[in-house]
C-alpha cells in the first residue's frame, strides 16, 4: 500500500533544534512558529512550522527575523517556502476547481466566465469588501493575508486550479482576508449568478462544493476561513453520507464543540431544508444524559451547520470491531442507556430514524451518548426520502411509509444483534438482496450463534425486529420490561443514575421610582410561577444605580 510522505515543519527542514523539546530550544528559545497565535490560535502547534513565513521572530539564516512585512521577500524566495507552496498547491488535489470545470460535460455557463490578468504584488481581493465574484487560477499563485490590529498575517496560499473567494460568493459577506498576487496571474472570473445557476442543476457541483468548503475548514491546510458564526473550526473528525463533522471551539467561551456540516445536496433541497428547520428547534430542546446536546444551528456557506456537544470516546461500531463480541454486562448496559434516551425522545414526539452502531457513542466509564439526530422527524412522518442506513432500516422505512417509535426499536434490535454476535444480521454485499431480507424475513435467532445467550436478550432482539410493526414492541417501555431482569442481575440499576443539576440565572431590572408599584406586582406574579416550578427566587434591591 502506498504511503504518504510526511510534510516537514521548518525546524525539521532547517534542523535548527528549536522545535518543542528540541536540543536548542532551551538555549535559543522555542521557535515562534510553534507557539504563535496571531490569528485565532490557528497558526500554532503541529502546523505552525508550515507557517514560519507568516510568523514574526523566527530564526533563519543565522539571525532573528522581523515581521512578515519585513521578511516577505526573503521568505517567499526561501527553499522551504517553495516546498510548502508546491505541496499545498499539488495539482492532484480534489479541490482544484479548474480541473473540475474543465471536465467534459460541465455546464456551458462556465465557458462564459470573464478573464483577468493580475500583476505580481497586486491586491485583487480586499478584506472587508463585499463582492459577488470568485476567481479560478489559470496560472500563477497568491497569498491570503489577514489584517488584524494593523498588522498583516499570511494564513494561506493558492496556486493553479484553485478557486479564490469561493466562500465569499456563497455568503455575500465581507471578505475575511486580503488576497495578493505572489506572481503574475491569469484568472477566470466567476460571478455569483453563474455559480448559483449551475449549482441548482449540477449535482456533481454540489458534491464538489461540499469538499471545497470542508477543505477550507480543515486544519490540515492552514487558512483564515474557519469562522462559522461565533464558532471556530479546527480539524475534520468524521465523514458520513449526510455530513462532515469538525472539532470546533466557541470563540467567546473557549468551549470545545462538534460542528456538523450538512452536505450541500441536502442543504440545497428545499423540502429537506423546510423539514429540517421545522424540527431544528425541537431537536435542540432535547436534554437527556444519553443524547448528545445540540447547542446551536448556523446557516452559512450555502449549507447548514449543527453545533453540538463534543464527546470523546469510541463509537459502538469501533468497539464491536475491536472486541468482536461485547461482554453481556456491557451489552445490556448499552441497551439500557440507549432505550432511556430513545424513550425520552419518543415521549417528545421525535423519532431518531437513523439508529445504528455508528450513532451510539461510549464515553469513558461506559456512559452512552446517542449521536446524529439530524435525520430525526416527528412520529408518523412518511419517510419518502429513503433516509437512514439500509442495514438498519425497518420495512416501513424502506417502503416510504409512516415511521414511529417502532422504527427506532427495529434499528436498535439490529444493533443489539451485532453487539451480541459480532456479525451483521443480514449480508450487505448485495443491496437488493439486503433490502428484500428486511422486507420479507424476521431477524435470525442470535442464540444460534451464541448458544448460551440469556433468553431475555434473544426475546428482545427477535421481537424488536419483526417485519410487521404490530408484532414488535410498541414502545421502549415494553422492551425495557423484557430486559429488566438482566439489569437487576448485573447490578446496573444505579450505575448511570444522573445527578440532579442546579442552575442559577441573574436578571437585572433597571427602572424609575414611578414604576415601583408595577414592578412589585410583576415580581409577585413571577414569584408565584417560580414556586409552582419548584425553583427558588431571590430578590436583592440596589438603589441609586
Amino acid at each position: 500500500m502506498a504511503t504518504t510522505r510526511k510534510k516537514l515543519n521548518c525546524w525539521e527542514f532547517n534542523e535548527c533544534g528549536r522545535e518543542p523539546g528540541g536540543e536548542s530550544a532551551d538555549e535559543l528559545g522555542l521557535c515562534p512558529a510553534a507557539s504563535d497565535a496571531s490569528f485565532n490560535g490557528i497558526n500554532c502547534g503541529k502546523n505552525g512550522g508550515r507557517l514560519c513565513w507568516a510568523v514574526a521572530g523566527t530564526f533563519c539564516e543565522g539571525e532573528v527575523q522581523g515581521t512578515f512585512a519585513e521578511k516577505r521577500q526573503s521568505c517567499t524566495e526561501c527553499d522551504f517556502f517553495k516546498l510548502v507552496r508546491s505541496e499545498e498547491g499539488s495539482p492532484d488535489s480534489h479541490t482544484k476547481f479548474l480541473r473540475f470545470v474543465s471536465q467534459e460535460g460541465r455546464s456551458p455557463i462556465f465557458s462564459h466566465m470573464g478573464y483577468r490578468h493580475v500583476k505580481a504584488g497586486e491586491r485583487f481581493i480586499v478584506q472587508g469588501q463585499v463582492e459577488n465574484t470568485a476567481y479560478i487560477i489559470q496560472r500563477g499563485s497568491c497569498l491570503v493575508i489577514v489584517e488584524k490590529d494593523g498588522e498583516l498575517h499570511p494564513v494561506d496560499h493558492y496556486g493553479e486550479g484553485d478557486i479564490v473567494g469561493g466562500l465569499g460568493i456563497l455568503t455575500e459577506e465581507p471578505r475575511l482576508a486580503h488576497v495578493e498576487a505572489e506572481t503574475d496571474m491569469e484568472l477566470w472570473v466567476l460571478k455569483k449568478e453563474q455559480f448559483d445557476q449551475v449549482s441548482e442543476k449540477d449535482p456533481a457541483l454540489l458534491n464538489f462544493l461540499t469538499e471545497l468548503v470542508a477543505s477550507r475548514f480543515d486544519s490540515r491546510r492552514p487558512t483564515g476561513y474557519r469562522a462559522i458564526g461565533k464558532y471556530l473550526t479546527t480539524d475534520i473528525i468524521g465523514r458520513g453520507g449526510y455530513s462532515i463533522v469538525y472539532r470546533g471551539l466557541h470563540a467567546g467561551l473557549n468551549m470545545p464543540v462538534a460542528i456538523k456540516m450538512m452536505r450541500h445536496n441536502l442543504a440545497m433541497d428545499p423540502d429537506f431544508l423546510r423539514s429540517f428547520r421545522e424540527e431544528a428547534k425541537i431537536i435542540a430542546s432535547l436534554d437527556h444524559e444519553n443524547i448528545v446536546r445540540v447547542y446551536d444551528i448556523e446557516e452559512r456557506y450555502a449549507t447548514v451547520f449543527i453545533v453540538m456537544e463534543l464527546v470523546e470516546g469510541e463509537s459502538l461500531s469501533e468497539l464491536i470491531k475491536r472486541l468482536k463480541v461485547l461482554p453481556l454486562q456491557l451489552a445490556v448496559d448499552v441497551l439500557v442507556q440507549v432505550c432511556s434516551g430513545l424513550d425520552y425522545a419518543h415521549h417528545r414526539g421525535i423519532i431518531h430514524r437513523d439508529m445504528n452502531a455508528d450513532n451510539i457513542f461510549l464515553l469513558p466509564g461506559d456512559r452512552v451518548k446517542i449521536l446524529d439526530f439530524g435525520l430525526a422527524c416527528p412520529i408518523g412522518t412518511e419517510d419518502t426520502n429513503f433516509s437512514g442506513t439500509v442495514a438498519y432500516m425497518a420495512p416501513e422505512q424502506i417502503e416510504g411509509n409512516a415511521v414511529d417509535q417502532r422504527t427506532d426499536i427495529y434499528a436498535l434490535g439490529i444493533t443489539a444483534y451485532e453487539m451480541l454476535t459480532g456479525v451483521r444480521s443480514f449480508p450487505e454485499d448485495d443491496l437488493p438482496a439486503l433490502v428484500d431480507k428486511h422486507l420479507t424475513q424476521d431477524i435470525p435467532d442470535p442464540g444460534e450463534i451464541v448458544p448460551d445467550l440469556p433468553d431475555e436478550l434473544r426475546t428482545f432482539v427477535q421481537k424488536a425486529c419483526r417485519c410487521d410493526p404490530d408484532q414488535r414492541y410498541q414502545d421502549v417501555s415494553q422492551a425495557m420490561r423484557d430486559i429488566r431482569p438482566l439489569v437487576k442481575m448485573f447490578g446496573l440499576a444505579n450505575k448511570h443514575r444522573p445527578v440532579e443539576r442546579r442552575k442559577m440565572t441573574n436578571i437585572f431590572l433597571v427602572y424609575g421610582d414611578h414604576h415601583q408599584l408595577e414592578i412589585n406586582r410583576l415580581m409577585e406574579e413571577f414569584g408565584i410561577k417560580v414556586q409552582e416550578l419548584g425553583a427558588v427566587l431571590k430578590i436583592s434591591d440596589f438603589h441609586d444605580v
